[in-house]
């Protein structure tokens, strides 16, 4: 599952070909999720890629732009993962279930990309249009919690630190899956779902 950015072509060059972009992007995520972004140079990229240095930077003015980009490409297909599944007017217990298991099922299918997004610190290199776009599925979540509190469904506390809480409980229970710390099984999964909505319920097992 690699969807491929959408093209930008510039001035004075010849038009960018969509499979090549796609296929830097593929080789820049197993490069990053190998060696880290600072660990990783552009030829390395290339390489991987099967063409040259230089037609990388066709695509791509620099190693930030590139992991920006493929940052972004990977986040918006959490999000839009998330939101078309979302059953909007469904009870807040059974909104929490289907983010979560969307987000797991992305983690199965994509999980060299939920590596990249979500288990490397990319705090000193992404722009503004790339933290903006890592919140939109945070602030989403949060005001999924800030609903349920109104209905008293939810702790009192601040629906920030709730989101943060579960989110980070998800992402250590991927980590440690892919380490091979624990095999997660449909069993466990569902039993890790069920702690994390007790954790923030105000009234577990409900």
């Amino acid at each position: 599952m690699r969807p491929p950015a959408p093209s930008t072509g510039r001035r004075g060059r010849p038009p960018d070909r969509p499979d090549r972009r796609a296929s830097i992007l593929a080789a820049a995520l197993d490069c990053f999720v190998e060696r880290g972004f600072h660990g990783t140079a552009i030829p390395q990229i290339a390489e991987r890629a099967g063409i040259a240095a230089g037609t990388l930077y066709h695509y791509f003015d620099s190693k930030e732009a590139l992991v920006n980009a493929l940052y972004r490409t990977w986040k918006a297909a959490v999000a839009q993962r998330v939101f078309t599944a979302f059953p909007q007017g469904a009870p807040v217990r059974e909104q929490f279930r289907v983010m979560w298991d969307e987000m797991v099922a992305f983690a199965r299918e994509a999980p060299a990309a939920f590596a990249f997004i979500e288990l490397h610190n990319h705090a000193s290199y992404l722009d503004g249009e790339s933290l903006a776009i890592d919140r939109t599925v945070k602030d989403f979540a949060r005001a999924m919690i800030v609903r349920a509190q109104a209905e008293g469904r939810v702790k009192p506390l601040d629906a920030s630190l709730l989101m943060e809480l579960v989110f980070g409980a998800f992402v250590g229970m991927m980590r440690a899956h892919w380490e091979g710390r624990i095999a997660l099984t449909d069993e466990l999964l569902r039993g890790a779902e069920r702690a994390c909505w007790d954790a923030i319920a105000t009234t577990p097992g409900a």
